[in-house]
């Protein structure tokens, strides 16, 4: 690429989009070259707003002015990280002034016409965006991550149901407190504890689940008819959320097919090449005490799901245990490579 293609940030100063600074200031296709955040920060040298990640913000970041979110900004692609109730009404107003907006909130995830994309496992999806841009007449677009939860699940679940068709799904949830943003959860809460509910969490992981795993058919979603049973939970982790899956198939496989299958995905190859798309999305561990948040969530800097202790079940047909970075793969890096895969399809000049 001979010039780096300038994007904005949008909700810059919450901890999703101080993970988006930290991983597009070196990035290979992208220049950050605005910062927007609320009413309250808007006006100020991002310098003097408080960074909650490890180490500092980049001098040269350190030195932009906060935007208000109105369009009239630099950038072709605004990265979104902005709250659910606030992206309702800014997200498409970026998508009529012609950005292409990437968006980390739950809002447009399951609207029709807007694409809720995991690039290994359902890049054809993008299909969707030419229709959106004729029936609401803008000449942007918006694509949509899914719940971080449901990316470590659904690329889980993917390659196994490709081969051996998923029917039903039982799941628990170990949701890392980074999950719940910054301040995220009082330390009274939960310090030597654990909170069996997230509001809204459940649902979002069954129905992203299933638009997920479905299949394109002209240019209209078709869910897949997977029947899912969830259960959450946040416990004191600091990153990396850990998901217990019990899987009946169509067709079962064996422990040693499924170890096979999962080992051996690479994702759809029309993805490869992508900057930040890991060699191995999904990685098999062997040992009986793997995958831990701790240990297995950097992953290929936390692109990979990490897939253990996978073993027959008593009830369905197979069990295993999942990790997911929840905060790169679940969040800033998954709407980068998003980003990335459209580039790579023409949607961005």
């Amino acid at each position: 690429m001979d010039e780096k293609i300038p994007v904005a940030i949008l909700g810059a100063t919450g901890a999703v989009g101080q993970r988006f600074i930290q991983l597009l200031v070196d990035h290979p296709w992208f220049e950050i070259v605005a910062l927007v955040g609320s009413d309250r920060s808007a006006g100020q040298k991002y310098r003097d707003l408080k960074w909650v990640l490890d180490s500092d913000p980049p001098p040269h970041i350190g030195k932009m002015t906060v935007l208000d979110p109105e369009p009239g900004l630099p950038g072709k692609i605004a990265f979104s990280a902005l709250p659910s109730e606030v992206a309702k009404i800014v997200e498409p107003k970026f998508a009529k002034a012609g950005y292409a907006v990437c968006s980390n909130a739950s809002t447009f995830r399951e609207t029709v016409n807007i694409p809720l994309l995991i690039p290994e496992i359902n890049a054809d999806h993008v299909s969707m965006i030419e229709k959106q841009r004729r029936v609401n007449r803008w000449p942007g677009l918006i694509v949509t991550s899914p719940n971080c939860t449901t990316t470590g699940l659904a690329m889980t679940l993917q390659p196994l149901h490709q081969v051996f068709g998923v029917k039903q799904v039982f799941v628990t949830t170990l949701q890392a407190i980074s999950g719940a943003g910054y301040p995220g959860v009082s330390f009274m809460d939960i310090y030597d504890n654990l909170i069996p509910f997230i509001p809204g969490e459940e649902e979002k992981i069954q129905s992203e689940t299933c638009l997920l795993l479905g299949k394109m058919v002209a240019d209209e979603r078709i869910p897949a008819e997977i029947g899912i049973s969830v259960q959450v939970n946040r416990v004191p982790v600091s990153d990396g959320h850990t998901i217990s899956i019990a899987v009946k198939f169509e067709r079962t496989p064996t422990v040693e097919e499924a170890i096979r299958v999962l080992a051996n995905y690479r994702g759809l190859q029309s993805t490869n090449n992508l900057p930040s798309a890991p060699k191995n999305p999904i990685l098999v561990r062997k040992e009986t005490d793997r995958p831990q948040p701790r240990r297995d969530r950097n992953a290929n800097n936390g692109m990979s799901v990490t897939v253990g202790r996978i073993r027959k079940c008593p009830l369905l047909d197979l069990r295993m245990v999942s990790v997911v970075h929840n905060t790169m793969r679940g969040a800033a890096s998954g709407s980068i490579l998003n980003a990335e895969l459209l580039v790579a399809n023409g949607f961005v000049g």
